[in-house]
């Protein structure tokens, strides 16, 4: 028997191991069951070139969960060791078996680090114990032990069959492991897709007679086979695979390549109609087949976080930080990639499946714009395929739509006006009045809207948004001097007076202008860069959060060709003649949704005071 001392560069090692070499202790689940898949992917190519002598048999990993007697046991069929790797390996901290195996048979499919990965066992346990037969039969069976310390046992035992099995007695912290659901749970997220399959045994559960061993993992999943191998179905069951609960998506892009740098894996375009839906079901990244982590920030851009799926890539290392992420130029490339088969698929789907591709386009929409306002190079590809739906229901990309509105919509400037609604049903009386003046109203009523609004103006040329009640609709496109007012300069000025009363939390500009005798009595607008600032100030805070504390502001345009104050400023009784100004002003607020509060219930008490011919 031999017995000595682990090598490291410090005592301290193992009280570093077990608490800072992992943040989650359960990543010891992952180290373990991908080193024997590591070993299990080497026999395999040992035995493919005559290396390996006997036969392969059934290649599978177990977990065998015990825990009257506080332990689990991991055991593969894999290539086993030797007494002499078994000292090179265990006993020199941090060195990778797979490393040396990768450089000499160019095997990407290795994917343990067998060293510190394995070492990992020793958060949870207070003693490790292994069994290992190499794949050189002449070589005999091996034991090493190591209870936590940098001491440990090496000797040979009784011959046993190819392979290693590995116990670990778990410790007094970390009696969660010894809990059946839970195991299962970590083995779920960490070696859900491993391609070796894995079996978990509970030793306290009752075995029934006619049970069915299966496996915990699918070790096939579809974005390791071919494209044009895989249906519609194979896709979508992958996809409730994954989330279960979550509706279709509306479609997905197949990733595959490998130069210059290793990348596979799915992304599916979920249906997200509320914004309480973002960042639900997040995208996975994998390393051969290995979960790594859903936090994937650094290698999908920003606007495709919303998208769901999986990405596998090699090039990425198990034990990823975001620092590594930020500075590694594979990731950078991967980023890149991916925004260009995107922006692709939603051209191709938009070129040949044109109404398919608008009747997503309440779920796309949110891609589409927050993508353009954050990546230049998919804002290029995306100006072909944005769509903006008008009011009648009708898509149009920006060059239709400026084709469309060519002649009524540009301003004094040259620039093309964009006139948007947020509320369709809210801002109904301005959309119409627009509409019957020729224009084309747009909808623009999802969250991102508001900064889609804002970055688009500074980068399309020539072009301006204007919301439908930002103005009276004489002077959407340009400030104009309208019909002349059929009042003197007297009536006018008395008008005006009688509509100077203060309004609680709301900033009043009265006007008095001749608009046509159809229009409405009194139009309550608001200044587009007023209230903009205040949309921004609500949603983002920062430099321009005091703005959502200022009041509102509002412009009562009140229409002095409307035939009502040919009667009112004749009215003698001032109470009766206020009482009526003040419910034209209130009526023309209430369409905006800015009568709140005591003005509302003022509001509603004057006129049934009115009705009942009260003054």
């Amino acid at each position: 028997m031999q017995k000595g001392q682990i090598r490291v560069n410090t005592e301290n090692i193992f009280p570093i191991i077990k608490k800072f070499l992992y943040s989650e202790h359960d990543i010891f689940l992952r180290e373990l069951i991908s080193n024997a898949t590591d070993a299990t992917q080497k026999v395999k190519t040992l035995s493919s070139i005559g290396e390996a002598k006997g036969e392969l048999g059934e290649l599978r990993i177990d977990v065998v969960l015990d825990a009257k007697e506080k332990t689990l046991t991991f055991s593969d069929r894999g290539v086993g060791m030797t007494k002499e790797e078994v000292d090179k390996y265990l006993n020199q901290v941090a060195f990778s078996g797979a490393e040396e195996f990768l450089e000499k048979y160019k095997d990407a499919s290795i994917i343990g680090h067998f060293g510190l990965g394995f070492y990992s066992a020793f958060m949870v346990a207070e003693k490790v114990e292994v069994i290992t037969q190499s794949h050189n039969l002449d070589a005999p069976t091996v034991y090493w032990s190591c209870d936590g310390s940098p001491e440990f046992e090496l000797y040979e035992v009784e011959k046993k069959d190819r392979g290693t099995k590995i116990i670990l007695h778990i410790n007094e912290e970390s009696k969660e492991f010894l809990d059946a659901y839970k195991v299962k749970s970590v083995l779920d997220k960490f070696c859900k897709f491993l391609p070796i399959p894995i079996y978990f045994t509970d030793v306290a559960e009752e075995k029934k007679a006619d049970d069915v061993e299966k496996s915990i993992n699918n070790t096939n999943p579809i974005w390791v086979r071919k494209p044009s191998d895989l249906t519609k179905e194979d896709y979508e069951n992958f996809y409730k695979e994954l989330y279960p609960y979550n509706e279709t998506p509306l479609f997905w892009i197949h990733l595959n390549v490998d130069y210059p740098f290793n990348l596979t894996g799915i992304l599916y375009f979920p249906k997200i109609k509320q914004s309480h839906e973002i960042q639900k079901d997040k995208i996975q990244l994998y390393s051969n087949q290995v979960f790594v982590t859903d936090e994937v920030k650094e290698i999908v851009p920003e606007f495709l976080m919303l998208l769901q799926g999986v990405i596998d890539s090699p090039d990425i290392p198990l034990n990823v930080s975001r620092s590594y992420l930020q500075g590694d130029p594979n990731v950078r490339k991967i980023n890149a990639h991916i925004t260009k088969k995107v922006a692709d698929k939603l051209e191709e789907i938009f070129r040949n499946e044109r109404t398919e591709f608008e009747a997503k386009w309440e779920s796309l929409g949110l891609f589409v714009k927050y993508g353009m306002m954050t990546d230049d190079k998919f804002l290029e590809k995306a100006n072909k395929f944005l769509v903006m739906e008008d009011t009648a229901g009708k898509f149009h990309t920006i060059e239709e739509y400026k084709m469309a509105t060519e002649t009524l919509q540009k301003n004094k400037d040259g620039k093309q006006v964009i006139i948007y609604t947020t509320n369709p049903v809210q801002q109904d009386a301005y959309i119409q009045a627009a509409v019957a003046k020729g224009y084309c109203v747009v909808k623009m009523e999802t969250l991102v809207d508001a900064a889609f609004i804002n970055n688009m103006e500074m980068k399309w040329e020539n072009t301006t948004f204007v919301r439908v009640d930002a103005d009276i609709v004489d002077n959407l496109i340009d400030k104009q001097e309208g019909t002349d007012s059929v009042l003197s300069k007297d009536e006018t000025e008395n008008l005006k007076k009688l509509f100077e009363f203060p309004v609680s939390d709301l900033h009043v500009t009265i006007e008095v202008k001749g608009l046509s005798e159809t229009a409405a009595p009194v139009v309550a607008t608001r200044p587009e860069f007023m209230r903009r600032m205040k949309d921004m100030g609500a949603v983002g805070g920062g430099m321009t959060a005091f703005y959502a504390q200022m009041p509102d502001e509002v412009t009562l345009t009140v229409n002095g060709n409307h035939r009502i104050y040919q009667s009112l400023l004749k009215e003698s009784d001032t109470e009766a003649q206020g009482k009526q100004i003040r419910n034209l002003a209130d009526l023309a607020l209430l369409s905006q949704g800015l009568l709140k509060g005591a003005e509302l219930t003022n509001f509603i008490n004057r006129s049934v005071e009115l009705m009942e011919g009260g003054k």
